[in-house]
């Protein structure tokens, strides 16, 4: 893989033009798409400026963009999710900007395509969702290298790299999606290998129901701050309700990470703010200074007016499942940060109406046949609060931990402690997050919980 200039996209990406324009484009494999997929979205894979990049057809890799001096690399995923195109289009029209100002860029961005399959069937996934695949025991068994350790993918550089067994060539045999994840394993260890600097990634996504965007990340200090450069809401806790996400899975690299939810599927909105949440991400990360990205002033005060009147952080209170035999689907109406009352009905399924358990704001109400989340329920969460727990952790008062009532260390992990509910009341269990805590496990009577920051006064 070349590392100046920028690749093209492969035929995946052509298929999300395609869902963009309303055309017919299919997984050809090629530059553009058939028909009228050039409507929307294609400025940038046709610009006469890019060249043609037969390892970027093979990944899926919108660009990889080289800056002038070693600096940090920022990777940027769109569409993970087959019929979430916007990511993808707004990466190609950012990486359009971008390349002109290669003279005064430190570090590299990286432009990737997630579901190139999905993509091409406008499905969300084919065999399975692919933003629910990277768990320790399928990453291993489709050829990926060892689980890291927080910290080993900053600028110090670590012994383990994702994907640092995948195929080279980036193809990985499979059918559906494990050919997917052997593909952007391969990606993943190229960006381990050349990167000159800390990775950052931007995870971009979009949602079945509108009303809004908002940004949501693991609970790292360092995330916190770079997703919240992005001012939409930001929503704590949804890794803890979702297992095998992209960005769970590079925490363990020590990655700084943040997903943007950029709107509803369909909606021309919904790339605008992309590209915004792009050019931030890009200051954020530090591969351009402010006077060099200019859209990223213009993108702050869009996204700022869009959602003033919403909280600035929430966290989850509940996610409701749904299994394919359940059918589900959210009553019509329903959008993000909507406020329910308890009892309210949400939607249906085979059991019958499915109600609010308690009071809130509701968040993805499912309106797609493909989807393991029926909805959530947020709440808004004081900012006070972040920054109590950003001093705690700062001060490395983690380490105290086990002096609290129903606490205890794990004698074999090291900063991992074990919560005895019976003991522990709702303030020590408060206590815990706020000092960097993360439930890994809970029967009802024991909480294991792993500690955030290995050490708290990190950057």
């Amino acid at each position: 893989m070349a590392t100046g200039g920028g690749g093209v996209a492969s035929g995946g990406v052509a298929a999300a033009r395609g869902m963009a324009a309303g055309g017919d484009a299919t997984a050809a494999g090629g530059l553009v798409a058939s028909g009228d997929a050039t409507a929307a979205g294609a400025t940038a894979a046709e610009s006469a400026t890019r060249r043609r990049d037969e390892d970027g057809l093979a990944t899926g890799r919108v660009a990889w963009v080289a800056g002038a001096s070693d600096g940090p690399l920022l990777l940027c995923v769109g569409g993970l999710h087959g019929n979430e195109p916007a990511g993808v289009l707004a990466l190609e029209e950012v990486v359009s900007g971008l390349e002109a100002r290669r003279d005064r860029m430190r570090g590299d961005l990286v432009a990737v395509a997630g579901n190139l399959g999905a993509l091409a069937a406008r499905r969300r996934f084919v065999a399975y969702d692919l933003n629910r695949a990277w768990t320790v025991d399928r990453v291993a068994e489709l050829g990926g290298g060892e689980r890291g350790e927080r910290g080993a993918g900053g600028a110090g550089g670590g012994s383990s790299v994702p994907g640092a067994e995948a195929s080279s060539n980036g193809q990985g045999a499979g059918a559906g999606e494990d050919g997917e994840v052997r593909r952007l394993l391969a990606v993943l260890a190229e960006v381990a290998e050349r990167r000159r600097g800390p990775v950052f990634v931007l995870d971009i996504h979009t949602t079945s129901g509108g009303g809004g965007a908002f940004t949501t990340t693991s609970d790292y200090l360092g995330n916190r701050r770079f997703a919240m450069e992005i001012p939409a809401p930001l929503v704590l806790g949804l890794d803890e309700a979702i297992e095998g996400t992209l960005i769970g899975y590079l925490d363990d690299f020590g990655y700084t990470t943040a997903v943007f939810e950029c709107g509803q599927h369909e909606e021309e909105e919904a790339v605008r703010r992309a590209v915004s949440a792009v050019w931030l991400a890009i200051g954020a990360a530090g591969l351009l200074a402010e006077d060099d990205a200019p859209e990223a002033r213009g993108g702050r005060k869009a996204l700022r007016r869009a959602f003033r009147r919403l909280p600035r952080v929430l966290e989850v209170r509940y996610r409701h499942p749904a299994e394919e035999e359940d059918r589900y689907m959210s009553r019509p109406g329903f959008l993000n940060f909507q406020p329910v009352r308890a009892g309210e009905i949400l939607g249906d399924d085979r059991r019958g109406q499915v109600t609010a358990p308690e009071s809130g704001r509701i968040l993805m109400p499912l309106y797609q046949e493909q989807g393991e989340d029926a909805f959530f329920l947020v709440r808004a969460f004081s900012r006070f609060w972040l920054w109590l727990s950003w001093g705690l952790r700062r001060a490395g008062l983690g380490r105290l931990a086990h002096w609290l009532p129903g606490v205890r260390r794990d004698p074999r992990r090291r900063g991992t402690v074990f919560v005895d509910r019976r003991v522990a009341r709702w303030g020590a269990l408060g206590a815990m997050r706020l000092l960097g805590y993360r439930p890994e496990s809970d029967d009802g009577e024991t909480m294991v919980a792993t500690a955030l920051e290995r050490d708290p006064r990190s950057p």
